[in-house]
């Protein structure tokens, strides 16, 4: 049993509220942070079958990297998925925590996980914090290969069976940039530090066409893939830091996009 307060406090120390973008909505969402916790699920979003299995299997404290609520509430109603997955939540007295664009950014965050599984070296930001020059907005590194070989490297870390690419896949690449999510909107700053490929979840059709015309290779294994197996590896830091309490990564969640 730990008190949410100190659990809190853990997880801002991982993921800093100051490298939150401005827009976002991060820290403790829902709870007492006076309670007591003894079981902690970690997913990506809130979902009918993540908040089934949190209430199903007792959770105390669900860290969700996408927050809910996202932005502010006039209101709290079952007319909503939002508003019924918060009230289902709340009846169950399951406290809600996220570090959403944070853990995106942090040190040992996504965007630092998801370069170094990739195999870059000399990672640094792509968007260095002010404060800390050694964290901040996505990541770039260095490797020697063909654009193909990268891909294959992607899905081999991401455990995903197809990306999407855009580029020559025979293109060389020494300068990948990486941002985990939606991160299209760093392709500029990708371009600007040098990089032959944004590596990122997801892009709009515009957005692989700016690439194109930029030339500026896209990897695309999905949002869901690119962000999804950091909250396995949170899961397992709150395990390990915090042994009387019962931890899991949420077995239910899956990705909403299925190819036919």
């Amino acid at each position: 049993m730990e008190q949410l307060g100190v659990i809190c406090d853990h997880l801002e120390s991982l993921a800093p509220k100051r490298l939150s973008a401005e827009w976002d909505n991060v820290g403790l969402l829902a709870g007492d942070p006076r309670a007591e916790v003894n079981r902690v699920m970690t997913c990506l979003t809130m979902t009918a079958d993540t908040v089934t299995e949190a209430i199903d299997r007792r959770a105390d404290l669900v860290v969700v990297h996408h927050p809910l609520p996202f932005r502010p509430l006039t209101r709290l109603t079952a007319d909503t998925p939002e508003g019924r997955y918060l009230l289902d939540l709340l009846a169950a007295r399951i406290h809600i925590f996220s570090p959403h664009t944070a853990w995106d950014s942090a040190a040992g965050g996504i965007n630092q996980k998801l370069a170094e599984g990739m195999g870059l070296e000399g990672i640094e930001p792509l968007i260095a914090d002010a404060v800390d020059a050694t964290v901040g907005e996505g990541r770039l590194g260095t490797i020697a290969m063909p654009l193909a070989e990268l891909a294959a490297q992607v899905k081999q870390f991401l455990a995903v069976p197809h990306l999407r690419l855009v580029g020559n896949p025979d293109l060389h690449i020494e300068r990948v940039a990486v941002s985990c999510g939606s991160g299209a909107a760093f392709l500029d700053a990708a371009k600007e530090q040098g990089c032959e490929v944004l590596v990122t979840g997801e892009a709009s059709f515009h957005q692989c066409l700016a690439a194109e015309a930029s030339g500026v290779a896209l990897l695309l294994p999905g949002h869901f893939a690119s962000e999804r197996f950091s909250m396995q590896i949170l899961a397992a830091d709150l395990a390990n830091q915090f042994t009387e309490l019962e931890v899991w990564c949420s077995q239910e969640e899956r990705d909403p996009i299925n190819l036919f």
